[in-house]
């Protein structure tokens, strides 16, 4: 236990950084196979029908990582905010690897109203979702802006915690960081542990650099797991540094479609998931399985253990 600057008198807190003498723990790798923009034009390897990504899911799981993270598309392949593509995945993938802990986007970007972002927290039974994302500030993007006033952070976060869905905290800057204490603080985000995305190298967010990271991780709360995910071609250096530092990682089509930094081959998800899980491997860190990620994250078992079975939405 340490003291740290700022925390009041008598106040200590575990720092994020692990201590050099205890072992790092099982890499958590949380898969990120399709996204909002990545098209079919852009790369033939995104996957956009509910099929697609169910393929792609289960040869990551295979691989080993442990968190599917979500989004659904229309069968135009334009994103969507309706239930019942994720019910489709979710089911799906569940049928061949019911440990999979499953991750949803409840993203502001297309869809600003609330009735539309939380659609997906009402799946039961087997489909419901372990995870939703939580982005806690509004922030740009090259192609515009995604709102998140603080009203409907709020209120997605209850919601959340409501019906037992951990909030995955997407942080793309220190001031999201500070949205997340403010709320952790009030209560408002479940209990400990808390599961922070760190995203970097985004044209309007935090550089993706190991000072910056570093800095990050430096304002998070007590009790916190942390991933680092690199946009574009950062993806692979913040992966890396991620699992350097005792940290877990991000890691799919959504936020890099090339292989490599000179951008000349387009990359799929098998591969990324792949280079990966050798880099942690080649580390000593062995990848978390579903089952001890969920130990990790203080999930509860898999709905699809414990739910009675739903039927699959048709179309």
């Amino acid at each position: 236990m340490t003291q740290l600057p700022g925390d009041p008198p008598g106040r200590s807190r575990v720092r994020p950084l692990p201590h050099p003498l205890t072992p790092y723990p099982e890499l958590i790798v949380n898969f990120c196979p399709t996204g909002m923009i990545p098209t079919k034009a852009m790369t033939p390897h995104v996957p956009v029908s509910p099929g697609e990504v169910i393929e792609q899911a289960c040869r990551a799981l295979e691989r080993g990582v442990a968190i599917v993270h979500l989004h659904a598309r229309e069968s135009d392949g334009t994103p969507t905010y309706r239930a019942e593509p994720y019910e489709e995945m979710i089911l799906g993938i569940r049928r061949h690897y019911p440990d999979a802990i499953m991750c949803v986007s409840c993203s502001g970007r297309n869809f600003p109203e609330f009735e539309r972002r939380s659609e997906v927290l009402e799946l039961t039974g087997s489909a419901r979702p372990d995870m939703a994302s939580l982005t806690l500030t509004s922030l740009d993007f090259p192609g515009g802006t995604s709102g998140n006033a603080p009203d409907m952070v709020v209120a997605l976060g209850e919601k959340m915690v409501e019906r037992g869905i951990k909030p995955e905290l997407e942080c793309f800057d220190y001031g999201m960081i500070g949205a997340a204490n403010l709320l952790i603080g009030r209560g408002l985000l479940g209990r400990p542990p808390y599961y922070f995305n760190l995203l970097l190298g985004s044209r309007y967010s935090v550089p993706a650099t190991a000072r910056h990271l570093a800095g990050m991780l430096e304002d998070l709360p007590p009790d916190s797991l942390w991933s680092a995910a690199g946009i574009g071609f950062f993806q692979l250096p913040m992966n890396t540094l991620a699992i350097a530092m005792g940290g877990h990682c991000r890691v799919g089509l959504e936020d890099n479609i090339y292989q490599g930094f000179d951008r000349s081959e387009l990359a799929t998800n098998q591969a990324l998931v792949e280079r990966l899980a050798h880099l942690s491997e080649s580390f000593g860190r062995p990848l978390a399985d579903s089952r001890q990620a969920r130990q990790l994250l203080g999930l509860a078992p898999s709905p699809a253990r414990t739910a009675a079975p739903v039927q699959a939405a048709s179309g």
